[in-house]
């Protein structure tokens, strides 16, 4: 246990206040039962003895026993226990809900169940309950009263969860000291109520002038206006800031007006589907994103410069979104650390969490129910993804749509799903904008001392439907007789001022009438509706001309420089000895023999794209060693646990390459990939499935944000994604990574899809990303990257495809297709099966003068005129086959072939070989697999002969 030492109180000192009376009862406990005590403290007992009352090493208890040398330990320790269930349990008897005016009876805080009088409490000094207490708390019983008072009012706490004791204690002192009510000013609370009076009036006049139509109402929850507004005060005060907002629909037409700045004009404009775009402030204060298809109104994003004094002091960004609930939360997580890390150095990017904040608004029926929610708090505290703490806020209406609480989450709060991370939580009346302003103090602060998450449960209302259409009253008839009946939080508000002579009579009218005067000014200069429909923009023609011609070779010197820095290590860094053979192994065999395998030219890749001046971003759940072992751009010495990565000791680069290990989460890492990669454009950023159909579980991203983003919200994206794609009998789920369903999202040039087979295809595709970066062509690149190929002698190349030329849409087999009179037959394949035709194509004894195979490297867009010419040359072609080792109803095939009867040439066939239409991807048999890829092969290889059985329609 230590030493013992003249002072019989030393091991107590470390338990103060509330802990200390955790000791105290516990004592009692080992009294009685010893066995039943936590071992430390056990140990503790045996030696030490009973925690002293009267020593220097408890402060609490020597008052007490000045002050009350006849009170006994139980009283002590069940007061203290009193307090410690009041600040664990007080949130349960909190006036936090708008719609519940009965108190409830604090069952839990009796002082009979605690064998306490009043009498007991008034003989225990104040600091043993309650060290923060003010002046006028004199005895115990004041202390309890308080304590009971702080935790039971219109905001409430909860941060027991908390286990880090600075952290709980800070908590504490804020509450406990009153410190979070800051002293609000006449002008303050008049703004207040001037904002509560334009979210109020600004829904009210929708309402009225757009009869019907939907906006998605925040009123019962008009709070949350102010909230934010006083958050993004409190940080541009701080420090320079980009503030990053991501929420859902309700409430966000009040954001865009009075948060973002968009003009009342604008927005009337787009509900009656008026010409707007004259409507922009001429200053340029304030973003609107397009595309060229649009979206509609409540999902729409927006940028705002705040300035001061002409200097622009923070970048407010509401993040554009669609229908799906939460999903946009990782995206504003990855606009927030792109904000915050500076790329312009060798190695990892440095991270200052004082650049940028995001808030996160969630739904209350969403926040529990939606999984992405919770992938996205488990990034919070990662290395790789944290952004120094997120502001939460729970927009409560208690209801979803049209599902009560107790229908939709098996919690009792919407919030408590933050507790299994640590993250303090508030509860606050929405109908209390003091009490408001308070918790977005409170979070502000905490976030500002400890970088951590902090959430915002504000407890409200709805006062319409789930829209403006529905009758809420079909469903929760009981909660609207409430609702309706309901003064609004501004007249309760006003009428509090006006009491308080904070205002004088009628001024809150006056407010109002002035704000209706001006929504009117504004809605009088929305231009008439147009009398036919009309697009908002034409398609950006750099994106419908599609890439250009890039050269991306680099010369010979550069990449025998780069190799030799590829196995450099500092000095004493001990490589894995298996792995430091395998790679000299593949140094070697480029300064021999000038080959380039996989992997080195991936690195080969990513080293020149960083001397080009390009930071780099790769993530993904094994993307620092690879899910196949064949990357190891992070090193980890086998005898010290040390890392290093040779990418980070390049000469002549002054970028930062950033790769990280993700977790074990698709959606949210896929999404904070994406964010990103749209508010640092500079960056490649390539996020790495462990296997390719594991990209399933992010479709929302891909589907909603990757592949529409920039035709719904102008939201340009250059992100690649790097999906491991092939059959190798691994059964269903390790083959495809589902190439159809990209091919199907494709249009209007919205991306890149790309199955390449050679390590210089692959280098060049990926430099060519990089190239295009911050031109206005740029798009996402989807890659069907390698397994089995990754180690093929067939993807292997020489070092002359990475010094001269570019990427190559469409590759010609080598051999074949020389003699074009007695060509009959083209085969068109893609990625593996390209590899496996090659091996068998070199041993085959046959002639195959009659064949030619063409390998498409990318399928999207598709390379009609490459391929159109190569046909041309054929003067005898007669089938045209489209050569797939995946099902007929997945892979490429429902794309192309539309495509390559469009350009086959007059009399020619086009023909599919591969497996039949299937409901899964692959075989479970192995056995079965490889009977099925030798039969495809054969068919392929075959002159004339297309068996009948090979395809079932």
């Amino acid at each position: 246990m230590g030493n013992e030492t003249s002072n019989r109180g030393e091991p107590w000192q470390g338990f103060l206040g509330p802990n200390y009376g955790y000791v105290l009862e516990q004592y009692e406990l080992y009294e009685e039962q010893s066995d039943l005590v936590d071992p430390e403290l056990k140990e503790l007992f045996d030696y030490w003895g009973a925690p002293p009352l009267n020593e220097s090493g408890q402060v609490e208890q020597a008052e007490y026993a000045q002050a009350a040398p006849s009170a006994n330990t139980s009283k002590i320790a069940s007061a203290i226990k009193l307090a410690e269930n009041i600040r664990a349990y007080g949130h349960l008897y909190a006036s936090i809900k708008p719609l519940e005016s009965e108190k409830k009876d604090p069952v839990l805080l009796h002082l009979e169940d605690y064998n306490l009088t009043q009498e007991d409490l008034k003989s225990i000094p104040v600091d043993i309950l309650c060290t923060n207490a003010p002046s006028h708390v004199k005895n115990g019983l004041d202390a309890i009263n308080y304590l009971t008072d702080v935790y039971t009012k219109t905001i409430a706490f909860e941060f027991h969860h908390v286990h880090n004791m600075e952290e709980n204690k800070w908590l504490t002192n804020m509450v406990e000291s009153g410190t979070i009510f800051q002293p609000l000013s006449n002008e303050k609370r008049t703004s207040v109520l001037k904002r509560l009076t334009e979210v109020e009036g600004f829904e009210q006049f929708l309402h009225r002038t757009f009869v019907g139509q939907k906006r998605f109402s925040i009123e019962g929850v008009d709070m949350l206006i102010p909230l934010v507004d006083e958050l993004i005060a409190r940080s541009v005060e701080t420090s320079p800031k980009t503030v990053n907002i991501g929420m859902a629909h309700r409430g966000r037409l009040n954001v865009l007006a009075h948060v973002l700045g968009k003009p009342y004009e604008m927005i009337f404009a787009e509900f009656q589907h008026a010409p707007n775009k004259e409507l922009v402030p001429s200053e340029g204060s304030i973003g609107i994103n397009y595309g060229w298809t649009g979206d509609v109104k409540y999902h729409l994003g927006a940028d705002k410069q705040i300035k001061a004094e002409n200097t622009v002091r923070a970048r407010l960004t509401l993040a554009s979104n669609p229908s799906h609930l939460e999903f946009v939360n990782p995206v504003v997580e990855g606009f927030t650390r792109a904000a915050q890390d500076e790329r312009d150095v060798n190695g990892y990017p440095k991270q200052d969490v004082k650049k940028s904040f995001a808030i996160l608004i969630h739904g209350d029926a969403a926040f529990p129910g939606e999984g992405i929610v919770q992938e996205t708090l488990n990034l919070n505290q990662l290395t790789g993804y944290q952004t120094g703490g997120t502001i939460h806020i729970i927009a409560n209406n208690m209801i979803g749509f049209t599902t009560e609480s107790v229908d939709s989450r098996s919690t009792k709060y919407a919030s408590d799903l933050a507790k299994g991370f640590e993250i303090p939580i508030v509860h606050v009346n929405a109908d209390d904008p003091e009490a408001c302003l308070a918790a977005a103090y409170f979070a502000y602060e905490y976030r500002r001392r400890f970088n951590k998450d902090f959430l915002i449960d504000l407890i409200g209302y709805r006062r319409f439907g789930h829209n403006e259409m529905d009758e809420p009253s079909v469903t929760q008839p009981k909660m609207y007789e409430i609702v309706t009946k309901r003064p609004t939080v501004r007249a309760m508000y006003a009428k509090q001022l006006e009491e308080q002579n904070v205002i004088q009579s009628g001024q809150a009218d006056q407010i109002n009438e002035e704000l209706q005067a001006k929504l009117k000014a504004a809605y009088e200069k929305v231009p008439p509706k147009a009398e036919k429909q009309h697009r908002i923009m034409e398609m950006p023609q750099a994106v419908f001309k599609g890439i250009s011609d890039i050269d991306t070779s680099v010369t010979k010197e550069e990449l025998f420089e780069v190799n030799q820095e590829l196995v450099k290590y500092p000095e004493g860094f001990n490589v894995f000895p298996k792995l430091d053979r395998i790679l000299s192994k593949r140094a070697k065999a480029f300064e021999e023999n000038e080959s380039v395998d996989w992997s080195l030219g991936e690195a080969f890749a990513f080293a020149t794209i960083l001397r080009d001046g390009t930071p780099i971003r790769i993530t993904g759940q094994d993307s620092e060693r690879g899910t196949f072992a064949h990357r190891h751009l992070v090193l980890h010495d086998h005898k010290t646990g040390d890392v290093y990565s040779p990418l980070h000791a390049m000469k002549n680069v002054s970028a930062s390459f950033d790769i990280r290990n993700s977790p074990l989460s698709e959606g949210s890492v896929l999404g904070f990939e994406y964010g990103y990669n749209v508010f640092a454009p500079e960056t490649l950023v390539l996020w790495e499935a462990q296997f390719g159909d594991f990209a399933n579980a992010g479709q929302v991203i891909i589907d909603q944000f990757i592949a529409a983003g920039r035709a719904k919200w102008g939201q340009k994206s250059g992100m690649v994604l790097l999906l491991p794609h092939g059959h190798e009998g691994q059964g269903p789920e390790h083959s495809s990574a589902r190439l159809e369903r990209y091919l199907q999202l494709a249009g209007e040039n919205n991306w890149t899809i790309a199955n390449v087979t050679s390590a210089a295809q692959y280098f060049h595709l990926l430099r060519r990303q990089a190239a295009i970066l911050q031109r206005e062509e740029v798009r996402p690149l989807v890659v069907m990257t390698p397994k089995s190929l990754l180690r093929n002698a067939f993807s292997v190349s020489n070092l002359e495809e990475f010094t001269k030329g570019s990427f190559r849409l469409v590759v010609e087999q080598p051999g074949l297709g020389k003699k074009e009179d007695a060509v009959e037959r083209i085969v068109l394949c893609s990625g593996k099966i390209s590899s496996e035709l090659t091996e068998r194509l070199n041993k085959a004894e046959d002639d195959k003068d009659w064949l030619h195979v063409l390998r498409l490297e990318q399928i999207y867009p598709f390379p009609r005129r490459v391929i159109a010419e190569i046909f041309a040359r054929y003067k005898n072609l007669k089938e045209i086959v489209w050569l797939q080792e995946e099902p007929e109803n997945m892979g490429a095939w429902n794309y192309v072939e539309d495509r390559l009867r469009e350009v086959a040439p007059e009399g020619a066939t086009v023909d599919y070989i591969g497996r039949t239409r299937r409901s899964s991807p692959a075989e479970g048999d192995p056995t079965v697999h490889r009977q099925e890829q030798e039969r495809i092969l054969q068919d392929a290889l075959t002159k004339n002969e297309i068996a009948n059985d090979v395809v079932t329609r």
